[in-house]
C-alpha cells in the first residue's frame, strides 16, 4: 500500500472497512451475537476483531501516547496470538453479549479515524514503511475475515428450522455443467509460490522449484448431481472408498449427505439445500459445495480418479492463465457459483465458484521462515493437521484471489464452499 499518496490508501482502506459492515448489514443485533460451533465465530466478534488487530499491531505500536479504546478489548477480541496475551476462549465467544453492536460499531469509526491520523502524521521513513506493511497485511487479514462471516453466517442460519434467508433474492439456476474433459499436463520441474511485487501471505514463500509427474486434471468442478450419483450408488455405505479417519468419521456422525444438503423442504421427498438465500430445491448442475476432504477423497475414488496436489493444481492454473475474476461488491454469494464466468479457456471454475480440496498436507515451502514477534504466528504455526485447498470462493471478496494462494482447513471441515476437482 502506498503512503505518498493518501487518495489511494484511504478510498483502499475506506472500501475494505466498509464492506464489512454491508456484510453485516442483512443481519440482526441477535444474528451477529451468535455463534453456532466452534469452530465459527459471531459476526459481531468478526467485525471487533478485525478492528482490534488495526489497534493492536499498529496503534499500539506507532502511535503516540496510545490508550487503547477498551482494555478488555485486547483481551477478549485476540484470536490466537500469544505473543499479545491472553485470549478469551474460541468456542466462547458467542457467549459475549457485550460489548453490544453499538459498541462495536463505535470502536471500529475510533481505530479508523486514529489510523486515518497516524497515516497522515509526520513519520519517519522507517515507521512509515511499517505502517504501510502492516496496513496493507491487517486489510488482507480483514479480507479473509469477511469470507468468514459469509461462511459462519450460513452455518448459524441453517440451525434455525425456518431455514432464514441472509439474503432475500431469488437464486438463479445454474446452466447445463458442460462435458467434464481431462487436461493433459506436462510433468517435469515446475515453479511454486508467489512470484511478483504485490502482496502475498508468508505460507506463499519462498519461491522454488517442485517436481510434478505428467498428469490430468478435470476441466470443471464436480456438481451436485455427479455427487448425486455417489450417494445413490451406496458411496457413504462403502467404506472401500475412505480412508480410515474418513470412515471412522462418517460412522461417528452417522452422515450420508453434504453438509447443508435436505430432504425435508417442502415435504416432497425431493433434495434441497441450504444456502445463503434460503432453502433452495437442489440445483443438479450447480458445483458441489460444503464436503470434506474425506468426502472428497471417497468421490475421488469412486470416480476412478483422485485429488490433485497443490502443485499440480497451481502449475495447472498458470499453465493455463487461470486468473481469478472476483465477485461484486456485495456479493450474491450462492448466486455468484452459477457458470456466468466459467471461463479460463480450457478450466473452468478455477476461482470465484467454491474452494477445491487437494491431497497435499498444509506444511512449510522449503526455506519458510515466519516473521519475527506476534505477527509471525500467522500461518506458520498452523502447519501440522490440515490440508490445502486452492482457488477461492463465491465469498471470496473480489481482488483477495491469486494462484499461489494456500487455503489450509482440517480433513473433517465441511462448514466453507470447499469442493471437488478431479485429478488423474
Amino acid at each position: 500500500m502506498q503512503l505518498n499518496d493518501p487518495a489511494v490508501w484511504t478510498a483502499r482502506y475506506r472500501a475494505v472497512r466498509e464492506h464489512s459492515l454491508a456484510l453485516a448489514a442483512p443481519l440482526s443485533d441477535e444474528d451477529c451475537g451468535a455463534q453456532s460451533m466452534p469452530d465459527a465465530s459471531p459476526v459481531k466478534w468478526h467485525l471487533a476483531h478485525t478492528t482490534w488487530f488495526f489497534e493492536t499491531f499498529i496503534l499500539e505500536a506507532l502511535e503516540r501516547d496510545f490508550a487503547p479504546f477498551h482494555p478488555a478489548f485486547r483481551v477478549l477480541f485476540n484470536s490466537y496470538y500469544n505473543g499479545v496475551g491472553e485470549k478469551h476462549p474460541r468456542p466462547q465467544r458467542g457467549l459475549l453479549t457485550r460489548p453490544p453492536m453499538a459498541q462495536v460499531r463505535a470502536y471500529r469509526a475510533n481505530v479508523d479515524a486514529r489510523i486515518a491520523a497516524l497515516a497522515g502524521s509526520g513519520l519517519d521513513g522507517e515507521s512509515r514503511a511499517r505502517l504501510a506493511a502492516l496496513l496493507t497485511l491487517g486489510l488482507q487479514h480483514e479480507q479473509q475475515h469477511q469470507e468468514l462471516m459469509l461462511t459462519d453466517v450460513k452455518h448459524l442460519l441453517a440451525q434455525n428450522g425456518l431455514y432464514p434467508e441472509y439474503l432475500a433474492e431469488a437464486l438463479p439456476r445454474a446452466l447445463p455443467a458442460t462435458p467434464l474433459a481431462w487436461l493433459h499436463f506436462d510433468g517435469g520441474v515446475t515453479a511454486a509460490g508467489y512470484e511478483g511485487d504485490g502482496f502475498c501471505f508468508d505460507n506463499e514463500l519462498p519461491r522454488h522449484r517442485q517436481f510434478v509427474e505428467p498428469f490430468e486434471l478435470a476441466s470443471r468442478l464436480v456438481t451436485n448431481g455427479e455427487f448425486l450419483a455417489f450417494i445413490e450408488a451406496g458411496g457413504y455405505r462403502n467404506a472401500a472408498l475412505w480412508l480410515a479417519e474418513g470412515w471412522d468419521w462418517v460412522c461417528t456422525q452417522g452422515l450420508d449427505r453434504p453438509l447443508y444438503w435436505r430432504r425435508d423442504g417442502d415435504g416432497d421427498g425431493n433434495w434441497h439445500e441450504f444456502t445463503l438465500l434460503g432453502l433452495q430445491p437442489l440445483d443438479l448442475e450447480m458445483p458441489l459445495t460444503h464436503v470434506s476432504l474425506f468426502e472428497a477423497d471417497a468421490y475421488a475414488h469412486w470416480a476412478g480418479a483422485r485429488l490433485p496436489t497443490e502443485a499440480e493444481w497451481e502449475h495447472a492454473a498458470r499453465s493455463a492463465g487461470a486468473l481469478p475474476g472476483g465477485p461484486p461488491a456485495l456479493p450474491h454469494p450462492e448466486g455468484a457459483a452459477t457458470p456466468a464466468a466459467q471461463g479460463y479457456g480450457p478450466l473452468l471454475q478455477m476461482f470465484d465458484h467454491c474452494w477445491q480440496w487437494t491431497g497435499s498436507s498444509y506444511a512449510p515451502y522449503p526455506g519458510f521462515r515466519p516473521a519475527a514477534g506476534a505477527i509471525g504466528e500467522y500461518n506458520g504455526k498452523f502447519m501440522v493437521n490440515q490440508y490445502v485447498l486452492r482457488g477461492s470462493s463465491c465469498a471470496t471478496p473480489a481482488g483477495h484471489a491469486r494462484a499461489s494462494y494456500r487455503n489450509f482447513f482440517p480433513a473433517g471441515t465441511r462448514w466453507q464452499f470447499a469442493g471437488i476437482r478431479l485429478a488423474r
